[in-house]
């Protein structure tokens, strides 16, 4: 069993305000809310707070100091959050009314720009914002280090006054929030040099984004606990994060399915080729029957985007666009004249055409 007081980090002569400065400390330091999935960092936290039930009580502590444990027929059971709440406070009004400390950080909201590539695959993604964090010199304390807090003078650690009123009725004593604590039943005399007295401080921070497949634009992801840090202990507030898809080089997104625009000449179109297609995956070759019409569509089964929540993909759906040369060679012009005249195609020179429509109009006249 690990040393309490070297778990504490605090001589074996510390008083209580010392081992209480040092749990605080410690508790917010390896809290599982603050180290999500640390199994080490989790261990450890369950180790602080049973070190601080044993010394934080004189007579557990004087037996531990005796016997090396708090007792000897008794192993710590205590839930570890009850203990940290009994510390911080829990958001909760007490039955005298006072107000305890602790209060949720705000939620905070960014845009996340990502590839299609990273949607595909649910993709971790890094995201930077800007919160309040904790104050790394008064650990959320609010106080200047060694000082602490001091009990309210005005309603001497209730959080409430009395207050009497008189009226056609007699005398009415009401109870009020206190004043000059606002509730808390203790004031900082000496506030934080570092965040005066706030407990948190502005800070820009780097937070992992886990994508679920096939995610697409527009989407709203929460990210738990990655907003501004609590006041006073008090649960952080989430991330939410907005999703932009990036433009592709090759692909348009269609729901499940991408669309690829495949661009083929009048010869390949009518006599029919294979293609060398881009994919997610890497490419796929296409074979284009001969007849292919221009926006005629080919689908590649599967390679399309995962179903977001569901089996499956969608598939790669191949556009046949004809794309017809604006420069022609003397060889390959007269080539295109015998295949109209072999379909029976006309090719009417503009100039010709014109002097036909004029000699209409001179006969009509």
């Amino acid at each position: 069993m690990a040393d309490y007081y070297q778990l504490l980090e605090v001589p074996n002569n510390a008083d209580q305000a010392a081992i209480k400065a040092a749990y605080r400390k410690l508790a917010l330091k390896y809290h599982p809310d603050r180290n999500p999935g640390d199994k080490s960092a989790e261990e450890r936290f369950k180790q602080i707070n049973e070190a601080y039930a044993v010394l934080s009580d004189p007579d557990k502590r004087s037996r531990y100091d005796r016997y090396g444990n708090a007792d000897p027929q008794v192993q710590f059971s205590g839930d570890i959050f009850d203990i940290f709440n009994a510390v911080f406070g829990g958001g909760f009004t007490t039955s005298r009314g006072r107000v305890q400390r602790g209060h949720p950080g705000e939620d905070l909201e960014t845009d996340l720009t990502v590839t299609l590539e990273q949607a595909r695959a649910g993709a971790t993604v890094e995201v930077e914002i800007e919160r309040l964090g904790l104050c790394q010199h008064c650990y959320g304390e609010r106080a200047e280090p060694g000082t602490g807090r001091q009990t309210c003078p005005t309603c001497r650690g209730a959080g409430q006054v009395r207050m009497q009123t008189q009226s056609f009725f007699g005398t009415m004593v009401s109870q009020q929030l206190c004043p000059q604590c606002r509730g808390q039943g203790e004031i900082i005399a000496s506030p934080c040099s570092r965040c005066d007295g706030q407990g948190r401080v502005r800070v820009r921070e780097t937070v992992p984004v886990n994508l679920p497949k096939g995610i697409d634009g527009g989407y709203r992801l929460r990210v738990p606990q990655q907003g501004n840090v609590g006041l006073d202990g008090g649960r952080p507030g989430d991330l939410y994060v907005y999703i932009t898809l990036a433009p592709h080089q090759h692909f348009t997104r269609d729901g499940d399915d991408l669309r690829y625009r495949l661009k083929l000449g009048f010869a390949q179109a009518a006599l029919g080729s294979a293609f060398e297609v881009p994919t997610l995956d890497g490419s796929e070759v296409l074979t284009i029957p001969p007849g292919t019409q221009p926006g005629q569509e080919f689908r590649l089964r599967g390679k399309g985007m995962p179903r977001l929540q569901q089996t499956g993909y969608g598939d790669l759906i191949v556009t046949a666009e004809v794309v017809v040369p604006s420069k022609l060679s003397p060889q390959v012009r007269e080539l295109l004249r015998d295949y109209a005249a072999e379909m029976g195609e006309s090719l009417e020179e503009p100039e010709s055409l014109l002097d036909k429509v004029k000699g209409l109009f001179r006969k009509r006249a």
